[in-house]
């Protein structure tokens, strides 16, 4: 930053264009570089579960319209952001409750980290949400959440709502009433998605995964076969991300969704990249250690990785963590890259 002094003609020069709205470039106080001022934060289930369930007694999911904790960066104080680009809660549901329906612009994502017998219904197609399931909501699709079982249901929010605000592009509408009457098997999106196979017939200008439900005992198998005759990346274990079956490749344009196994004892080497992650322990602990911060971990608890922050993992236990970014996004516009230890330089 160059700062004139404060009676030479340059300085009288930056005073008198700011009634024209313009700063001399000169003078900018922040500089072209990689990060963010998202830090380094986790946020552990211990101390949220008894906060969720507190707020249960005290508003309904009809008057909070959804009862959700934030996640809120300390980096980004009055965003509600876990990143710059990304916003994720943790959700709660009490048995009988609904969650009124309605739909906005932006793609969401459920991942279902504690208790049974909930279920979202999106366009009509009901999907029951079980613990490690990974649940899509893309933009602009009717959705609303029930519960039928007898204990209470938390999941992680997550939603590209930076991308909209960024953008000015926002839209929100409510349903005529409070949940859609199921209009389609439970199952429908699986069975024409999900088995390699597509109808002939199939259209669509969505930019999305099809599939609405990616469940966990698939999920959990895959990463376990392909960790056993291995290799193991020396960062990130077996690390898998969740595909849209129509053309492989991400399941929303924005948000990267993936899964990664790291067994008993693996102690991961640094690496880094420029999409900021939320991970979410399904299950096992150990040990992150991102930028100059050290956090231990324990199934349920989220942490996140800013941008550029470098990072690495260790397990004590048999570890699966969910994790999910803006590496789409970035990808698509040209921005994304990562130091990677596999290889002998940055890639992008």
């Amino acid at each position: 930053m160059t700062t004139p002094q404060p009676d030479s003609d340059l300085a009288r020069l930056s005073r008198d264009i700011q009634s024209l709205n313009a700063r001399p470039l000169w003078e900018r106080t922040q500089r072209m570089g990689p990060g963010t001022p998202a830090v380094p934060t986790i946020w552990r289930y211990r101390d949220m579960r008894p906060q969720l369930l507190r707020a249960i007694d005290l508003i309904t999911a009809k008057e909070a319209e959804r009862r959700v904790f934030m996640l809120e960066n300390p980096g980004l104080p009055g965003t509600g952001y876990i990143t710059t680009s990304l916003y994720c809660g943790l959700q709660v549901i009490k048995p009988g409750e609904i969650a009124p329906a309605h739909r906005h612009s932006t793609n969401a994502l459920r991942f279902i980290i504690d208790g049974e017998g909930a279920y979202t219904t999106v366009e009509g197609e009901r999907v029951a949400m079980r613990p490690g399931d990974f649940v899509l909501t893309p933009g602009w699709t009717w959705h609303d959440h029930g519960h039928l079982g007898d204990a209470p249901v938390i999941w992680l929010d997550a939603l590209d709502n930076p991308f909209g605000q960024f953008f000015g592009a926002i839209f929100r509408e409510n349903y005529p009433d409070d949940a859609q009457a199921p209009s389609l098997a439970e199952g429908d999106a699986a069975a024409r998605y999900g088995a390699n196979l597509m109808p002939v017939e199939y259209r669509t200008g969505r930019p999305s995964s099809p599939l609405l439900v990616y469940p966990y005992n698939r999920t959990r198998e895959a990463l376990l076969r392909l960790a056993r005759p291995g290799p193991l990346h020396p960062s990130h274990g077996i690390k898998m991300r969740y595909a849209n079956p129509l053309d492989g490749g991400y399941v929303y344009p924005t948000i990267a969704v993936f899964i990664q196994y790291l067994p008993q004892g693996f102690s991961g080497q640094t690496y880094r990249s420029t999409d900021g992650t939320a991970f979410n322990v399904v299950e096992g602990s150990g040990t992150a250690h991102i930028g100059d911060r050290t956090f231990d971990f324990e199934p349920h608890d989220v942490f996140v990785v800013p941008a550029w922050t470098p990072y690495h993992l260790s397990a004590a236990k048999d570890c699966v963590l969910f994790s999910l970014s803006d590496r789409a996004a970035q990808e698509k516009l040209g921005f994304w890259r990562e130091e990677d230890p596999s290889n002998s330089a940055a890639r992008s």
